[in-house]
């Protein structure tokens, strides 16, 4: 039996169609992959992520806001109300064995801030979303995919290596 693997994937409630098109190909390639989607389970990257994964028969996970769970987009098979706002953002991500980050505001900075600083980081994948620096020098923390087939396989490898050393 293959392992259950969770990917976290961030990015903005609202996103160009550009954007919108790569978020809805990393949800198909997750989900032809096997993995489940976990996101905040709002619009924008959140909605096309899991409209590709479940339209590739994946599934998805969404960790809400609010306390309503008519909320979550359409594509979400598991809403979880948390009604604790952007508190949630640490759920978003912990809940994965990898982060893949597309595009993005605020929110997703913070989101990326939480797995990159746990005391076992996540690999976190940038597909078009924030650079990092720490005085003025660029911190590589962030690993940065070409396309969206290559953010899953990256995401799909990380997740498998913290499965193999009990890390997830």
């Amino acid at each position: 039996m293959e392992p259950f693997i969770p990917i976290s994937v961030i990015g903005g409630s609202s996103c160009t169609e550009e954007v919108n098109r790569m978020a809805y190909e990393v949800g198909r390639e997750l989900a032809k992959n096997g993995a489940t989607v976990v996101c905040g389970g709002l619009g924008g990257v959140m909605e096309a992520v899991c409209k590709g994964a479940v339209e590739a028969g994946g599934s998805t996970i969404g960790i809400l806001p609010r306390e309503d769970r008519w909320e979550a987009n359409r594509w979400i098979k598991i809403p979880i109300v948390t009604g604790i706002g952007y508190a949630r953002n640490s759920i978003v991500v912990k809940t994965g064995l990898a982060v893949i980050a597309i595009d993005g505001a605020f929110g997703t900075l913070s989101e990326i801030g939480h797995a990159l600083g746990q005391e076992n980081p996540l690999t976190v994948i940038g597909l078009k979303t924030w650079d990092l620096s720490i005085e003025g020098q660029i911190d590589n923390s962030l690993v940065r995919a070409k396309n969206p087939i290559d953010a899953v396989e990256k995401a799909i490898t990380a997740a498998k290596a913290r499965i193999k050393k009990g890390t997830g």
